[in-house]
């Protein structure tokens, strides 16, 4: 495997706390390899566990200053489980959803709010009536401004809940049918794209869909892929769509002992790389093999000079192995480059950057064109302690270390609005404080790292390590 750059500059700067030492060493990447997030009941401890109310909060603390231009919603969601839990079966990816929000409203901070996604779980559990609305599963793993409206969702065959402006569950619609968690928007058009697979009734295929401005579904394509694999995220390019099958599948052994979470390694199940016209059906995706791995969440992609398929990705060597209660028990991910010819062919594999990381990011209006910097999450033994801003053009990065006892969480890029550069804008995320036993949400400068934050809204809660998010502004919804 070839090495992105033959040595690569890492550029530590200054943070809000002074930087403290690595917390705990980073995985290898060896097959096979364990560290402490495969100990017992770990993603129902820490930060990790849920909390047990809702709350609304205004008057909050806020330490410096917030930029005025930023009107709207920084919104996340998780699994926040209700009620009692087994240690031993719990899976992270099952709890019950909860979407956390905090307002800002012309540098200042208007309001926190936390709320379960109501389910038929969660209603009966917390005594409510379900009002008429069609309810289901209750998504847990992102939360999106679109059409106007606010979505939290997730992948295999749940559909979107609809929720309100302050995060109540709305229900869900009906015409979006089974989701995903990470569609791809198209910063040209607008329009929503999707793979979206249903292990419980596709079996043999996966859909890709099409939303419009207005969240009207005007496109579904059905793409043959035996073998139920777990397809977390996708790929857009300008001309393309891309699927990564990769072995991570249903396993019938898990179902048959009654696993919360049925999905497990499977040696026996090739990865590999798909590629399909955007006006394209599924007789015209060209499949393109690559080393055994799995990986959640592309950073980018786009194609390049020369028609080849760029793709920026957090790489894991194995998943679901020995640690089937969560993600990061087998293997740390690192940050791969992979090169794809689009008319097949072995994929191109490079290492951009070995240190573990998760929760990429970038400019949102650059997602499927070529672009330069990206943000992830800096991810060790039960820590993520900083954030990684990665030039992806010169192989330099810097980093925001969040201090002593302090962990971050997917780290959201916003554009400012007299923006001089692809970097020129902000970083926001929710920290969880040791300390304090509480979180807060940190806005950074972008473009220097080696500044204090911005600004830090201190809440008098926790926020639960959780999963993705967004910056809605007010512009985007009704």
């Amino acid at each position: 495997m070839k090495r992105f750059l033959k040595r690569r500059d890492i550029i530590k700067t200054g943070a809000m706390l002074p930087l403290a030492p690595a917390l705990l060493s980073a995985c290898d990447g060896s097959a096979g390899t364990t560290n402490a997030f495969y100990d017992d009941g770990v993603y129902l401890s820490g930060n990790f566990k849920p909390v047990d109310v809702e709350s609304t909060l205004t008057e909050l603390e806020v330490i410096g200053t917030i930029p005025q231009e930023l009107t709207g919603r920084f919104l996340r969601n998780g699994p926040n489980p209700l009620g009692k839990t087994d240690t031993d079966s719990y899976h992270w990816f099952t709890g019950d959803g909860m979407v956390h929000g905090l307002r800002l409203d012309n540098g200042k901070a208007d309001w926190y709010r936390n709320r379960w996604v109501r389910s038929e779980s969660v209603i009966e559990a917390l005594n409510e009536s379900v009002d008429g609305r069609d309810l289901g599963f209750g998504p847990n793993t992102n939360v999106i401004g679109h059409g106007g409206r606010t979505w939290a969702i997730v992948e295999s065959g749940s559909r979107p809940i609809e929720l309100s402006y302050t995060l109540d569950t709305v229900g869900q619609n009906p015409g979006w049918g089974g989701y995903t968690a990470h569609p791809k928007i198209d910063p040209d058009t607008g329009e929503l794209h999707a793979i979206s697979y249903d292990w419980g009734n596709y079996r043999d295929h996966v859909k890709y869909t099409v939303m419009d401005v207005n969240a009207n579904l005007i496109k579904t394509v059905d793409i043959p892929l035996p073998g139920m694999p777990m397809l977390h995220d996708m790929s857009l390019t300008k001309n393309y769509i891309v699927l990564f099958d990769l072995p991570v599948t249903v396993s019938f052994l898990a179902l048959g002992t009654g696993a919360s979470f049925p999905f497990r390694w499977n040696d026996e199940h090739e990865a590999r790389v798909g590629v399909m016209p955007r006006n394209g059906t599924g007789k015209d995706i060209v499949w393109s093999s690559i080393s055994q791995n799995y990986a959640y969440h592309p950073m980018n992609a786009y194609e390049d000079e020369n028609g080849q398929i760029v793709i920026d990705i957090c790489r894991y060597e194995k998943m679901f192995a020995a640690d089937t209660n969560g993600p990061f028990g087998d293997a740390l991910p690192r940050l791969d480059r992979w090169t794809i010819n689009p008319k097949g062919g072995k994929v191109s594999e490079q290492i951009i950057d070995e240190r573990a990381q998760e929760f990429p990011r970038c400019h949102p209006d650059l997602n499927s064109k070529p672009y330069q910097y990206g943000y992830v999450l800096a991810v060790g033994n039960q820590s993520f302690p900083s954030i990684y801003k990665q030039d992806v053009k010169s192989g330099t990065s810097t980093e925001f270390n969040f201090g002593p006892g302090r962990h971050g969480a997917e780290p959201n890029f916003i554009p400012k609005q007299s923006a001089q550069s692809e970097d020129d804008g902000y970083l926001m995320t929710f920290v969880y404080d040791e300390q304090r036993k509480a979180s807060e949400l940190i806005i950074l400068d972008a473009l220097d790292l080696s500044r204090p934050a911005l600004a830090q809204i201190k809440l008098p809660v926790r926020v639960p390590y959780g999963f993705h998010g967004n910056w809605v502004p007010d512009t985007d919804v009704s």
